[in-house]
């Protein structure tokens, strides 16, 4: 009688460690595809970091443009990473550039706004991108030394 309950409680422990086995090899598994796809979501942000900072270089987009998209993308990116940086003082003409345009509407949003009241946003748009052009510039050189 008392080697079928120590067999019973083997038996138990031994199904209870497979299962704990089987837990263990769950988390592992579930924490190898987050880090994998951690890493796929970093290399389309650097990616487009890249390729954006690369049309404004050749002039191919706008400066405003351009530090609207990529100052997101930092955003996201900054999430992505263990250790996130101070972009602000990394980029000073980016963070001063989207400091003035963040809120001006784009797309369907400019359509809710009278030409006159759109043209000013432009001129204040365009004077910003002049003023920060020369920061801007290094910003993007250092930019694309990052990414």
């Amino acid at each position: 009688m008392l080697y079928i309950l120590i067999s019973i409680g083997a038996l138990i422990i031994a199904g209870l460690g497979f299962y704990a086995g089987q837990l263990l090899w769950q988390v592992q598994q579930q924490k190898q595809k987050q880090e994998e796809e951690s890493q796929k979501r970093k290399d389309y942000l650097t990616h487009s970091i890249s390729h954006i900072a690369k049309a404004m270089q050749a002039e191919q987009c706008e400066y405003s443009e351009g530090v609207l998209r990529i100052w997101v993308l930092l955003d996201h990116y900054n999430k992505e990473i263990t250790e996130p940086k101070d972009y602000a003082n990394l980029y000073p003409g980016f963070a001063t550039l989207y400091e003035i345009i963040k809120d001006m509407p784009t797309h369907d949003a400019r359509k809710k706004y009278d030409k006159k009241e759109i043209a000013k946003l432009d001129m204040r748009r365009w004077r910003a991108e002049k003023e920060h052009e020369e920061q801007i510039g290094e910003d993007l050189d250092k930019l694309l030394k990052e990414f």
